[in-house]
């Protein structure tokens, strides 16, 4: 297995050669649309194909400037080159754009799909077990799914109360989040999953049992706390949420006094490593808006 390439990615275009790169500042995979269009229309002028394509996309109102950028990526001949590359969002939407019997069994997944969504948003159930099934298959017992479950219904809890208190947008309840970990770890949520060596992946997914009861212990300090208080607005919100990941602190820094040993651990439950592929050029530069 190319441990540099998402396994979705892999199985979809059968381990055809695709190109990929991780952002780690925005999180998100980047995939050379070259690539894409060549493996899926299977013409023998790619780039022609695309700038083709990609002027019937403009026509048709995708937003080439937003969806579509640049970064130098390994060609055949080893040098770094400029490459269009989109996320995962835009590569379905440049398949779909594609008339060709090799993209038809994506566009038949992607319907599939479209299809189970909206069965789940008559039947809830169907997704609680989805998720069930997917934690089954990734080898996780029935005792650690059960208490994740709850985790993820505790964290809404959390989340609600911030919610009365003030707080509204995702950025706020990121930033309220950080300061948690923070408090009790030393590391935002996003350098605590670079610590496991993550990208995609959930960190409580990968988190030991101690890792996830004081995790669970700084949310549950910090929900309580926001209930009782009722600070307002995001300001005196941090100031609790550091409260509830202190509590977790204390209770961490004395399981490590006696053991001897730091409780926040490299981890995961991977089963391989990613490798970190040189990029050339770390800034993701948009296409609509290069001269």
């Amino acid at each position: 297995m190319d441990e540099n390439k998402m396994q979705l990615i892999n199985k979809i275009f059968k381990n055809e050669t695709i190109r990929t790169i991780w952002d780690k500042e925005q999180e998100k995979y980047y995939i050379s649309v070259i690539d894409i269009v060549g493996i899926i229309s299977k013409s023998n002028r790619p780039r022609k194909y695309w700038s083709d394509l990609k002027s019937h996309l403009i026509k048709d109102g995708f937003e080439v400037s937003e969806k579509i950028g640049q970064l130098k990526l390994k060609s055949q001949d080893g040098k770094y080159r400029e490459t269009d590359v989109t996320d995962i969002e835009g590569m379905f939407r440049i398949i779909e754009s594609i008339p060709s019997k090799n993209a038809e069994p994506i566009k038949q997944w992607l319907a599939h799909l479209g299809k189970e969504r909206i069965d789940e948003t008559f039947d809830p159930s169907i997704s609680l077990q989805r998720a069930i099934d997917l934690y089954r298959t990734k080898g996780y017992d029935e005792e650690w799914i059960a208490k994740r479950i709850k985790s993820i219904q505790e964290r809404k809890k959390l989340t609600d109360v911030w919610k009365e208190n003030g707080i509204e947008s995702n950025v706020e309840y990121a930033i309220l989040t950080n300061e948690i970990y923070k408090e009790w770890s030393g590391m935002t949520a996003k350098e605590y999953k670079q610590y496991k060596g993550l990208r995609k992946e959930n960190l409580r997914d990968n988190m030991d049992n101690i890792e996830l009861i004081l995790t669970d212990l700084s949310e549950e300090a910090a929900k309580r706390l926001a209930a009782k208080q009722k600070p307002n607005g995001l300001k005196e919100n941090i100031k609790v949420a550091k409260m509830g990941g202190h509590a977790a602190k204390v209770a961490r820094d004395d399981i490590e006094k006696n053991l001897g040993e730091s409780v926040v651990t490299k981890n995961n439950k991977l089963n391989y490593k990613y490798i970190e592929e040189k990029q050339a050029e770390k800034k993701l530069v948009s296409s609509g808006n290069k001269k």
